[in-house]
């Protein structure tokens, strides 16, 4: 049996690991790019945050979402781990559940992955771009510039339109639609959002552990707690990627709400505040020792208070105000940045057309899917990588014609 995976990232070479243990199965792995796992490199800024010990309750996203369940509930963290383990990767768990190679380099991830497809049943093609799919009677007649190829099962795993620049795309959605499948609207998610405040610039650089709160039209969205970081033009940092799917989807005022003091209330910033006339210190330094000195200086002066004030002379109105923008500061936001700068997309093929515990196609028998072309985002953290690993159990009995679980179905 012939099996073709279109795509050599993360689902599509865990994927071909899986299709590749069935006795008889020849796998067959197409990449556009010159090299495997490129998007994979870039991800967690370089270090590959893999998976999320927490990844089992909740954190994902989509048309269905339960459709995600049943995959994860197959592929625990803890088996992923061990999957990963077993060829030769080590790895650290923080506190917060995300996992890294313990290396701290994507590459050692890219790079087990690698040395894994070496194994005599699997033939990786690199720099070939599927354009064209045909069902045949027998299986499938693939195409792309330089050759074809026909094949007894496929597996779509091309990823998502996020991150243009390391080779996202539409060739996933464009071949699923071509066999029949719908998607839904497509939009960056874990993306920096931009804000019409004007003080963003001064604080390019600077990190804050916060509570955000995106409001609409004054109504509460969303909310996460986490490190976030200011940009030239507007907010980014963990905090804000498992904010941003939710951002500017509709018109109207979009605000975050930013508590950059999340652990102390308000009457306990004020007092410590009023503490402080007893020194002889500006203005400018009223946050010292607790915000970051450029974070504490933009605040003061947003409460109308001139930095080169001394704050004994500072009155309990003009420090209230200090203290609740410190617990309360509202940034208009204006959009998300583009699938460019986004790390994964939200929406794709509809999930209802595929079966959740084989993820094969309910339209075309003998197509499957995985990872991000599905209708299926999981939040920053480590879950998307997850969801990339988790349905290849399932895909490699169906490929095999072994049925799945009837409590599956």
């Amino acid at each position: 049996m012939l099996i073709a995976i279109i795509g050599g990232g993360a689902s599509g070479m865990a994927a071909a690991l899986a299709a590749a243990e069935h006795p008889g199965a020849q796998v067959v792995l197409l990449e556009r790019q010159a090299r495997l796992g490129r998007k994979l490199q870039a991800t967690g800024n370089g270090r590959c945050n893999l998976t999320n010990l927490h990844a089992l309750q909740g954190g994902y996203h989509g048309d269905a979402p339960a459709f995600h369940e049943y995959a994860l509930g197959c592929f625990p963290p803890e088996e992923t781990l061990q999957w990963f383990r077993k060829m030769g990767l080590y790895t650290v768990a923080e506190e917060s559940g995300r996992v890294y190679p313990y290396s701290d380099q994507a590459n050692s991830v890219v790079d087990v992955l690698r040395f894994a497809l070496e194994k005599p049943n699997i033939r990786v093609e690199l720099g070939c771009e599927v354009a064209k799919v045909k069902k045949t009677p027998l299986g499938f007649h693939l195409e792309w510039a330089e050759g074809s190829l026909d094949c007894d099962r496929l597996i779509v795993a091309c990823g998502g339109l996020a991150g243009t620049k390391l080779g996202g795309s539409m060739s996933g959605y464009q071949l699923l639609r071509s066999l029949g499948h719908r998607c839904t609207r497509l939009r960056p998610n874990l993306v920096q959002v931009k804000t019409g405040w004007a003080g963003v610039v001064s604080l390019k650089g600077v990190r804050a552990n916060c509570r955000a709160q995106i409001l609409h039209n004054g109504a509460l969205v969303r909310q996460s707690v986490g490190e976030l970081q200011f940009t030239e033009c507007g907010l980014s940092g963990p905090v804000m990627f498992e904010l941003s799917r939710d951002v500017c989807q509709e018109k109207g005022s979009w605000v975050c709400r930013l508590d950059f003091l999340p652990e102390m209330d308000e009457k306990t910033l004020l007092e410590e505040l009023q503490r402080r006339r007893n020194t002889q210190l500006s203005a400018a330094e009223l946050f010292t020792g607790i915000l970051h000195n450029r974070l504490g200086r933009v605040l003061t002066q947003a409460a109308g208070i001139s930095p080169g004030s001394p704050i004994a002379a500072l009155d309990d109105g003009q420090l209230a105000e200090a203290a609740r923008l410190a617990k309360q500061f509202d940034a208009a936001l204006t959009e998300p940045l583009g699938m460019d700068s986004a790390q994964v997309t939200a929406g794709g093929i509809v999930t209802a057309e595929f079966d959740p515990a084989t993820m094969e196609s309910k339209l075309v028998r003998g197509l499957y899917v995985c990872g991000e072309v599905l209708d299926v985002d999981g939040d920053c953290g480590g879950y998307n990588l997850h969801w990339a690993r988790s349905g290849c159990n399932m895909r490699r009995r169906s490929c095999c014609g072994c049925p799945p679980p009837a409590s599956a179905s």
